[in-house]
């Protein structure tokens, strides 16, 4: 249960240009933060550009207690970043670039030597947009270990997700996060029939032999379904400052726990609670809060 995991958070790094200035982000490299927040080890696996903002990321991610070992360095391609507006209820809004040095992630002897060594990988939809980052992205899922566990948090954004990026994605999970406003996109999308959330969510996971779905609700909570175990938890209510990097928190607190085999109940609470905090907080990657963190981790 004290194990300390090595967890990889694998696709884009990018810089947000929030209203109030840039920060960090990408869903993997936020979620390889909150996994070590967690107090396991979070590795970002990404590339980024040889320029100005290449070098303040990498400075970003050593501020952040992480290691740079794996974030390729493109001669040619930009860093990527993603302009972010946020609306009323504190929701993002992206408009992605592209290209960006992400959309080149490289197959190598080093991946590949973390990929044997990984505990738990998390990866995504968008870095998948491109055929070079999605055929990476596949060999690196396809070398982590069968005691591995391979977590796809769907996250889909702008045009860039298809039928097929998503059927393959599916065959190449173990854990499955969605919103509630993918969950019947993805569902259409694989030309099947959407009910209700539940039935949706069980249809996916026997369809494609999943030992987990998570539906996300935004501040209405979330659903867990797995083979044997049904969860539903309402959220917390917090005052919103933004919700930048709260899914990536709810993801990581998920994994923590789900690698552990902490019951769905009590997962679902802690997942909540942690996406909660980072919503309360501005950008995705708060600095640490002791107090939050011994409940989130107070399971079981």
């Amino acid at each position: 249960m004290n194990s300390r995991y090595k967890i990889v958070g694998l696709g884009e790094v990018l810089w947000d240009m929030l209203p109030g200035g840039k920060q960090l982000g990408g869903a993997p490299a936020n979620f390889a933060y909150m996994a070590s927040l967690l107090g396991d080890e979070g590795i970002v696996a990404s590339r980024v550009g040889s320029d100005q903002l290449g070098q303040e990321t990498l400075r970003k991610v050593t501020e952040l207690g992480l290691n740079t070992q794996f974030l390729q360095l493109d001669p040619q391609q930009p860093t990527g970043t993603a302009r972010v507006n946020v609306d009323a209820d504190g929701q993002p809004v992206f408009l992605i670039t592209e290209p960006a040095a992400w959309d080149f992630l490289e197959w190598n002897s080093e991946w590949q030597i973390l990929a044997h060594q990984t505990d738990i990988v998390c990866f995504g939809t968008l870095a998948q947009r491109s055929s070079q980052s999605r055929d990476t992205i596949q060999k690196f899922l396809r070398a982590v270990p069968n005691t591995g566990l391979r977590v796809w948090d769907m996250n889909l954004r702008q045009e860039y997700f298809s039928a097929e990026i998503l059927e393959e994605s599916f065959k190449l999970s173990q854990v499955v996060k969605l919103n509630h406003e993918e969950l019947p996109t993805a569902i259409r999308l694989l030309g099947l029939k959407f009910g209700s959330e539940e039935d949706a969510a069980r249809r996916l996971l026997d369809l494609y032999g999943l030992k987990l779905v998570c539906v996300t609700r935004g501040a209405r909570g979330s659903l867990l379904i797995s083979p044997s175990e049904t969860a539903s938890h309402p959220g917390f209510q917090v005052k919103v400052v933004d919700t930048v990097g709260a899914g990536d928190a709810f993801t990581a607190c998920l994994a923590h726990h789900f690698a552990r085999g902490v019951p769905l109940v009590q997962i679902n609470e802690s997942a909540n609670r942690f996406a909660a905090w980072v919503a309360s907080q501005p950008g995705a990657t708060p600095p640490r809060d002791e107090q939050q963190l011994k409940k989130v981790l107070s399971v079981g």
